[in-house]
């Protein structure tokens, strides 16, 4: 059954395709579940992506520079997985339009110069554009990035830097707040989600200590249980087949780096606006809305 459609709006904002389930999946799902409406807004095509195997291996940007395209139709996958059966089917949106700023690639690499990449692109242009979305949507929730998006790749820092921009821009313009959230891991989350990994596949890792990083718990301030759409997220990872390698016991994944990184039931989130209150722990992105 889907639920009926609420006043509730979720605006997500990602750098790359591949993103949004990675970090956001389980929270797309459950909202779009509850009839929440939920936009999800990308910033590039991730045309810089390194692929996984061998059968499009020749799309990357070095060779046929292809992957961009290739990508939406693997977002456009994992959109529908996260989409509520019967109910309508979320559809790839992109900053701009589809190709307006490209993946920038990792800092220090010849595509971070690229005169597209969005690294390069003017801030203000970039803060204009994703003002007149937030405005369009009229969200009460907004969900972006902390300062270091996540481990550093300039377009995630990117996305922090523009949504602090462009969200105070549309609150002025729509004369009302929203509540704003940063997705981050909970440390306490990955420790438990590592030590359950009990086979690591062939050519798989365990990561290094610190290497895949995570919040202190008392810097956490939302955890969302996503665990009745887990399903849907482990879909959705996995339709980004050039990307992510999903276990088959559907409870780890890796990238094209092979470190291993549990899937979890719980999405956590850093609370930027309203101020948060110290121990205080929200179990749902719009409470305290009307």
């Amino acid at each position: 059954m889907v639920a009926a459609v609420t006043g509730r709006r979720l605006l997500v904002l990602h750098a790359h395709p591949d993103d949004e389930s990675i970090l956001t999946g389980g929270t797309i799902a459950r909202y779009l579940a509850e009839g929440a409406q939920v936009q999800v807004v990308t910033f590039t095509l991730g045309e810089e992506g390194e692929v996984i195997g061998a059968q499009w291996a020749q799309l990357v940007a070095a060779a046929a520079d292809q992957l961009g395209g290739f990508r939406i139709g693997e977002l456009q996958a994992a959109l529908t997985a996260l989409s509520p059966a019967g109910g309508p089917v979320l559809v790839p949106r992109f900053l701009g339009g589809a190709g307006r700023w490209r993946d920038s690639g990792m800092a220090g690499t010849p595509s971070a110069d690229h005169p597209r990449a969005l690294a390069q692109a003017d801030a203000a242009e970039l803060t204009a554009v994703l003002a007149e979305e937030i405005v369009a949507f009229d969200p009460q929730v907004i969900v972006t990035y902390d300062v270091d998006g996540g481990y550093g790749h300039p377009d995630h820092r990117r996305v922090h830097e523009i949504s602090r921009r462009a969200i105070p821009v549309a609150a002025e313009q729509l004369g009302h707040r929203f509540k704003v959230y940063e997705v981050v891991t909970q440390r306490s989350a990955l420790i438990a989600g590592l030590a359950a990994v009990d086979h690591v596949p062939a050519g798989w890792r365990r990561p290094a200590v610190g290497e895949l990083p995570s919040y202190p718990d008392d810097q956490v301030h939302a955890a969302v249980d996503v665990s009745a759409v887990y399903a849907a997220k482990v879909a959705a990872l996995a339709a980004h087949a050039t990307q992510i390698t999903v276990a088959g016991s559907g409870t780890e994944f890796v990238l094209s780096n092979n470190v291993v990184q549990p899937i979890s039931a719980v999405e956590h989130f850093r609370r930027v606006t309203p101020e948060p209150v110290p121990g205080e722990l929200e179990t749902d992105l719009f409470q305290g809305l009307p």
